[in-house]
C-alpha cells in the first residue's frame, strides 16, 4: 500500500474523529515532516530502521521536545490506523519509542501581581481591559474568554463551555478535554465590571442579548486586535510584552505564590493532570526565592 494513498485515507478517518484545530495540527506536521521523507515507499515495508532513520533526521531540526513528541504522535496515529484499516502488523513508530529528550531552559515568562498592575492601567478600552484582567485572575485559555458569553456568567460563576477556533472561521467549539469544561468562581470586583460591561452593550445595542460575546459582542474579538491593544499597552507602561496565553501561566504563578495547593490550581485551569499545571504553568518567583533564603537564615542563626 502507498504511503500517500493510505496518507489520505487517514486524512478523511482522522477528521471524524478530531475537533478541527487538532486534525489541522495533526494533518499539517504530517504533510510537512513526515510524508515528504517516506513519499513512494510501501507501508508494508517500514521497519524499525526506517523510522530511527527519520527520527535522526528530525532531530537536526533541533525542535522542542513538545515538537518531536506531537510529531512521534502523529506517526504513531497514522500507523495505528494502518494496522486498522490494512492489517499493517507492526506499529514499529510505537516499537522504537520517542524522541530523546534534550535538555530545554524553561522560557514562559509571567506577570507578578504588581507588573500586571502597571500594565492593565494602560490599556484604555474597557472591553480588552476586562479581557486582560479576566486572563490574569481566572487563568482561561484565551480560546475560552473569547467564547465567554453573558450566558455563562452567573450569581458570581463563570461557566467554560466552549472555545473559538483561532483560524479560519473561528466558529465556536467544545473545550480542549473533558477536564477544561469547568465552573470558576469569580472575584466580586471581577463580575461587577463584567456586569457593567452587559450594560454598556445593552446601551449600545438594540438586539442586546445573553448569546452575545462578552468580548466583542456580536462577533468575539479577534486575536491579532488583542495583540495590538497588548502592545499599545506594553510600550505605554514601558514594560515586556507576554503571549495571551503567558497570563495564564501568570495566574497560575499568583496562586501557588499565595499558597494554594497545586490540586486546587490544575483544576481552576482545567488540566487534566497536575503534572502539565507543575510542568509547564508553575514558576519559581523571586518573591518565593526570598522567603526560602529567610527561612534558612532564620535556621542557621
Amino acid at each position: 500500500m502507498n504511503f500517500e494513498v493510505a496518507f489520505e485515507e487517514w486524512k478523511i478517518y482522522a477528521s471524524k474523529r478530531h475537533k478541527k484545530q487538532s486534525f489541522d495540527t495533526l494533518s499539517k506536521k504530517t504533510f510537512k515532516f513526515i510524508l515528504p521523507y517516506f513519499k513512494g515507499k510501501d507501508i508494508f515495508s517500514i521497519t524499525k530502521v526506517d523510522y530511527i532513520n527519520w527520527q535522526n533526521t528530525i532531530l537536526e531540526f533541533n525542535f522542542k521536545n513538545s515538537y518531536n513528541q506531537l510529531l512521534h504522535s502523529c506517526f504513531c496515529q497514522f500507523l495505528s490506523f494502518c494496522q486498522l484499516y490494512y492489517d499493517l502488523e507492526l506499529n514499529v513508530a510505537k516499537i522504537v519509542g520517542g524522541f530523546p529528550k534534550h535538555n530545554e531552559e524553561k522560557n514562559t515568562d509571567y506577570y507578578t501581581l504588581s507588573e500586571f498592575k502597571k500594565f492593565i492601567k494602560c490599556v484604555d478600552n474597557v472591553v480588552y481591559k476586562q479581557f486582560f484582567t479576566l486572563l490574569f485572575f481566572t487563568g482561561l485559555r484565551p480560546s475560552e474568554a473569547m467564547a465567554l458569553r453573558f450566558i455563562d456568567l452567573e450569581n458570581g460563576f463563570l461557566y467554560v463551555r466552549h472555545n473559538i477556533q483561532r483560524k479560519g472561521k473561528r466558529l465556536l467549539d467544545t473545550p480542549k478535554n473533558s477536564s477544561s469544561i469547568r465552573k470558576i468562581m469569580l472575584d466580586r470586583k471581577l463580575f461587577r465590571d463584567l456586569m457593567k460591561l452587559k450594560k454598556v452593550y445593552f446601551a449600545s445595542y438594540n438586539n442586546f442579548n445573553d448569546n452575545f460575546f462578552v468580548f466583542g459582542g456580536e462577533k468575539p474579538l479577534a486575536p491579532t486586535s488583542i495583540d495590538r491593544y497588548k502592545k499599545k499597552a506594553c510600550d505605554k507602561a514601558n514594560i515586556r510584552p507576554i503571549t495571551q496565553h503567558q497570563f495564564r501561566h501568570s495566574h497560575a504563578t499568583l496562586l501557588v505564590d499565595n499558597g494554594f495547593p497545586i490540586t486546587t490550581v490544575s483544576k481552576r485551569l482545567g488540566h487534566s493532570k497536575v503534572s502539565t499545571t507543575l510542568d509547564y504553568y508553575v514558576h519559581n518567583s523571586s518573591a518565593n526565592e526570598k522567603r526560602v533564603v529567610a527561612t534558612l537564615n532564620f535556621l542557621r542563626f
